[in-house]
């Protein structure tokens, strides 16, 4: 092999088109015909091929191949072996898409593994009996730490995309926010919708504020000319619930983190545009190589997803693709038990 004359890359498609012509009496027509192609395309790729290898692979008779070369046995048998490792490499990449055994390792807050993710996984287990799960809790930034050492599959989260700028980010859901408060509570009793003044007149507990940056529920506030009298804040809205019941102020939490149980002792009011619409997502790193069990966890979590976004999404390599893919569809609103899941307006 003159490899000084070498030109270019060899292609596997040549290879494909050289294996097309030996197994097909060295007629390029009747190659071409099995490769549903034109015949001056592969008559130009043989072509190429033969200049970058600097080979001559057949005998000319005109226009005609007229017999295979030395050479040319040579680089057709190993081709074959080359052509069935392709062929290999992808039956193993099925097989590894297809399998149904491995592990799931997911990172999360407090309110999507206590209040979301147990009927998904539910789902998930039935299906994949064989899959590891490993769940994770933390916050934003815990998750974020998570992330960034390699130790997990899936990020969910809300907001904070700044934190996750390594990941590609799935649009799951909205939610707003619900109002806690003991069932006698005075603002129980108002016969109109709750305003931010009414609850700047109360003690405030509530999640813990992000480290970085002013959070949504103070710039609400801070908007109206108020200051929230914020006396508790928790990561995990059952605590929250403890201190609400303990009378120590009105909560706010996540829509989705009212429970049937709190029903007994609490009242679930609406806060909705009070504060600005919260979106979940659900993330994975830009290289990642989603199996068919990691996306259908993905069409679990978010069913609003199609199975060609969920396609499309499995093989997306920039924020864009995937901000592409759902920009105008709409997201399911979760709320919490009095209201369960509705279209987004």
């Amino acid at each position: 092999m003159h490899v000084g004359s070498m030109r270019g890359p060899m292609k596997l498609q040549q290879l494909k088109y050289l294996l097309a012509i030996a197994d097909n009496g060295l007629n390029i027509t009747a190659a071409a015909e099995r490769l549903y192609t034109s015949q001056p395309g592969v008559s130009k790729q043989l072509k190429l091929l033969e200049e970058e290898l600097g080979l001559q692979l057949f005998t000319r008779k005109g226009k005609s191949l007229g017999g295979v070369t030395a050479a040319g046995r040579q680089v057709i048998e190993r081709a074959r072996v080359v052509m069935q490792e392709v062929e290999n490499i992808r039956s193993l990449a099925s097989d590894y898409y297809h399998e149904e055994e491995g592990t799931l390792s997911i990172a999360t807050t407090h309110t999507q593994a206590r209040y979301v993710l147990p009927a998904v996984i539910k789902e998930f287990r039935s299906r994949y009996p064989k899959v590891s799960l490993e769940l994770h809790q933390g916050t934003s930034e815990q998750i974020a730490d998570m992330v960034s050492a390699n130790e997990i599959d899936f990020a969910i989260a809300t907001g904070s995309r700044d934190l996750f700028s390594n990941l590609l980010l799935v649009p799951s859901y909205h939610w707003d926010r619900k109002i806690l408060v003991p069932r006698s509570h005075e603002l129980t009793k108002l016969e109109r919708k709750i305003t931010l003044r009414d609850l700047a007149e109360y003690p405030l507990v509530t999640y813990v504020f992000s480290f970085g940056g002013q959070s949504s529920l103070k710039r609400a506030f801070a908007d109206e000319g108020l200051e929230p009298d914020v006396v508790f804040t928790a990561r995990d809205a059952d605590v929250i619930k403890t201190y609400v019941r303990m009378g120590l102020g009105v909560g706010i939490v996540a829509s989705m983190a009212e429970d049937c149980e709190d029903r007994k002792d609490l009242s679930a009011l609406s806060a909705e545009g009070l504060f600005p619409r919260s979106t979940t997502w659900i993330g994975f790193r830009k290289d990642a190589v989603l199996r068919r069990y990691m996306l259908d966890f993905v069409q679990l979590f978010a069913p609003h997803i199609t199975a060609d976004q969920l396609e499309s999404t499995r093989h997306a390599r920039s924020q864009e693709e995937i901000d592409a893919l759902f920009d105008t569809q709409s997201l399911p609103v979760r709320n919490g038990c009095s209201d369960g899941m509705t279209a987004a307006a």
